[in-house]
Formats: C-alpha cells, structure tokens, sequence
C-alpha cells in the first residue's frame, strides 16, 4: 500500500471519530494486507491526530488484543500495540464525561513508569532485562472507546489502526518500591458502586506485567522506536473489560499497590 493510499485510510478513520461514526472495520481497498501495512494507518492517523486535533505528544504506550480467546476473535496470534496521548493521561480519581465517547469501556490494567530512555539496540527485552527501567508501578485503568463496534465482526488490523480504541488512561498512586512485590502474582478486586464484582491475578495479563512491557519495547524496536524516560506503559488487562453506565463508579484495587478510582458523569450511583 502506498503513502498516499496509507494516509487516505488514515484520514478517514480520523473522520470517522470527529463525527461519531460507529465503529466498522476495513474492508475492499481499505483493509490492510498485513499487521505492517496496519500499523503503518496506525502511524498516519496518529500524524492527523497530533497536527489536527488536541492529542498531545506521546506520553506512553499500551498492548491490547492479549489473551487467547480474543487474538482468535480477532484473527491474529500476538498482541497488537497503540500509543497514549498526552491529553488523555488522567490521575485517580477521575470523572469521565460519557457525553465525549460513543461507548465507553474499562479496563483493568498494573502501569508502569519508564524512569530512563531504553536503547532500542538493546532488543529484544524479556521481563528481567526490561525492569531495570522501570522506576514505579501503579493500578490504572484503560478508558476504551469502541465507537458502539459489533462484536461479531472485528479484526485486528482494523482495531490497532483505528488507535487500538484507546481513549484515554487513569493512574493510581506511583508504587516505587515495587521490586519488593510480587508483581506477577497479586489480586485485583473490581468495585462498581461500591459493590465487589470481579478478582483476578495480576498474572492472567501474559503470564505477567513485564511480559507486557517487553513485548511493547521489543515491538517500538521493530519500527525504529524506542521507549523514553517518563512514559507511562499499560502491560495489559488480566479483567474482562466493563461497560459502564453514567452514574457508575469503579474502584480497581490491587494488594499492595493501592487503588485507583474513575467516575462516570456527575450523577452516582450507590450500591443498594
């Protein structure tokens, strides 16, 4: 696919998010050939998106599409990668004006904090040989904006060059003592409303969070990218993603590492 080609799908994906479009896969003469030919979409809309719109600078990075079950939905046998935006980085606790998304969706996710650029020569990374860039970890949530998209009919490609749905992400407390925890092996608790509705390990996310991490650095080397210092990285959600209403509240906590706390417009609601 040529450049022109590439920033023509681009364009059209951005279009579709400034006017509320649901959410439709590529197909015919738009759909990428290959996970390469997507990403390369993927790069010119975040172009149109940072000359265009308010997205900021990136400021971090997320792996979606991880567990088996929803590669196979989608069509692929790894993971797929989108990058976060400045403006979209949110701290606990966080309300959420449902009215700027389609459809929200949460997700449950440890981040970590890069605290030094990491050489991109240095790849391929594996779990040990990346932490010792990593200077805090935290629970924080994914905000996911699938623009209403049918469920029945998704792919991969399609999904990472429309961003990966990323719509913005809210952290917790840094943890800088995180070396001393477990981080493969602790239980999230999910609230909504004040009510426990989900638990999970932390290891359910590919095995562990720096697994996450890794695949994320190794996947910026391929492209000629690396990670720097003082971004935020989602390792992944070990959760089944949410859809809240307006008025709900959720409350993700991880032992040992705090919670984190996001809104869904003004009105609560309140457990009964």
């Amino acid at each position: 696919m040529d450049q022109n080609r590439t920033e023509a799908i681009a364009r059209k994906i951005y279009e579709a998010n400034v006017h509320r479009e649901r959410f439709r896969p590529l197909r015919g003469d738009d759909q990428p050939g290959s996970l390469d030919t997507a990403y390369d979409i993927q790069d010119a809309l975040y172009a149109i998106m940072q000359t265009e719109g308010n997205a900021g600078p990136v400021a971090g990075h997320k792996i979606a599409v991880t567990s088996p079950d929803i590669q196979k939905l989608c069509g692929v046998d790894q993971p797929v990668y989108g990058s976060i935006f400045a403006n979209t980085i949110h701290r606990s606790p966080h309300v959420v004006n449902p009215a700027d998304f389609i459809r929200i969706g949460v997700e449950f996710e440890i981040a970590v904090l890069i605290g030094e650029d990491v050489p991109m020569q240095a790849a391929p990374f594996d779990a040990d040989t990346i932490s010792g860039y990593v200077t805090s970890a935290m629970p924080a949530f994914e905000i996911i904006e699938d623009r209403n998209a049918d469920y029945s009919d998704l792919d991969a490609r399609s999904i990472l060059a429309d961003r990966c749905w990323c719509g913005g992400v809210v952290l917790g407390k840094p943890v800088d003592h995180w070396r001393h925890i477990d981080l493969g092996n602790l239980t999230g608790m999910v609230e909504l409303n004040g009510e426990s509705i989900d638990s999970g390990n932390t290891g359910n996310a590919l095995g562990h969070p720096l697994n996450g991490l890794a695949w994320v650095t190794n996947h910026l080397a391929s492209r000629g990218l690396a990670l720097k210092a003082g971004e935020i990285v989602m390792t992944g959600s070990p959760l089944k993603t949410r859809f809240p209403a307006d008025g709900d509240s959720y409350t993700y906590t991880v032992d040992q590492l705090g919670e984190v706390t996001l809104q869904i417009g003004n009105n609560v609601h309140k457990a009964v």
